[in-house]
């Protein structure tokens, strides 16, 4: 999600800031669909089909803004590799939160944007600040308070931190690939390259969805490509500093839905951990705001 500061005017801010916090409350419906659905299909079946909805909804926009041309023209591998890190990391998601509860997940997955600022030291030569040091050291703390090392780890926990590593990924493969491409023509690459990435895995796990189902598949794809569209749509009315620290309302959002739809109350060490985990992330907006 990716995009140019192109704010229009100080006047039009808070109707981004009030399409980003609409995008960021929609996404966590998207887990919940996933959620309820892993109980009775495999989480690479779903997210596949996330991918495949998705395309139905963004596609006909895309032919009727760009006609034939409806994927970017430059950089096509940049981004293929952004899109093959964004499955990865939203299929070991779906695999975290069909075992661990929903806030426990997205916790863990929070650790992406920590993990991308070691990648950009490593491959784009940036400059390790103190407030880099300091959001390291506390995203740190945080996914150890959340291992307890020492005790048994569940594995749905290392597939979240998973998913926020693959997802750090993401957002530096977003770097590479050309900062011109059109937000409709690069979502609607990202939707059908997913889904035919995606294809093996769900055939390998399919199962045909029940007709009493089908409503919710509609919802994991549907609501997806919405929050997308959403947040796209966001940067045209307010600037990154502005709408960045709302990704957080992502995370009550999540704990919301799972305490409400699952009955799922989160633990002690997962409060403290996202504690540390939000801190860390509020450290590296604050460098970006004075910069």
């Amino acid at each position: 999600m990716s995009s140019p500061d192109t704010a229009e005017s100080p006047s039009s801010t808070p109707r981004g800031i009030a399409l980003m916090t609409v995008a960021m409350l929609t996404i966590p419906a998207v887990d919940g669909f996933a959620k309820y659905l892993s109980a009775d299909y495999s989480p690479l079946f779903l997210a596949w089909a996330r991918y495949a909805v998705a395309c139905l909804a963004v596609l006909p926009v895309a032919v009727a803004m760009h006609g034939k041309q409806v994927f970017p023209r430059r950089d096509r591998p940049a981004h293929a590799l952004r899109t093959l890190f964004l499955v990865s990391s939203m299929t070991l998601y779906f695999l975290a939160i069909a075992r661990i509860e929903l806030a426990t997940a997205i916790t863990a997955f929070f650790v992406g944007p920590i993990v991308a600022v070691v990648l950009s030291v490593a491959f784009f030569g940036e400059r390790l600040t103190w407030r880099k040091g300091l959001s390291l050291a506390l995203g740190f703390v945080g996914a150890l308070i959340m291992l307890r090392p020492g005790g048994a780890v569940d594995p749905g926990l290392l597939m979240a931190f998973g998913a926020g590593v693959f997802f750090a990924l993401y957002m530096i493969a977003t770097r590479l690939a050309s900062r011109q491409s059109d937000p409709i023509r690069t979502l609607a690459f990202q939707c059908v390259f997913g889904a035919l990435l995606l294809t093996p895995q769900a055939l390998f796990a399919w199962s045909t969805p029940a007709v009493g189902d089908l409503l919710l598949f509609a919802g994991l794809g549907l609501f997806s490509a919405a929050s997308h569209i959403l947040s796209i749509t966001a940067f045209r009315y307010a600037d990154t500093t502005t709408l960045s620290p709302l990704v957080y309302v992502e995370l009550i959002g999540t704990a919301t839905i799972g305490y409400l739809a699952f009955r799922e109350v989160p633990g002690l060490a997962t409060i403290v951990g996202a504690a540390f985990i939000v801190a860390a992330g509020l450290v590296l907006l604050q460098r970006r705001a004075r910069a």
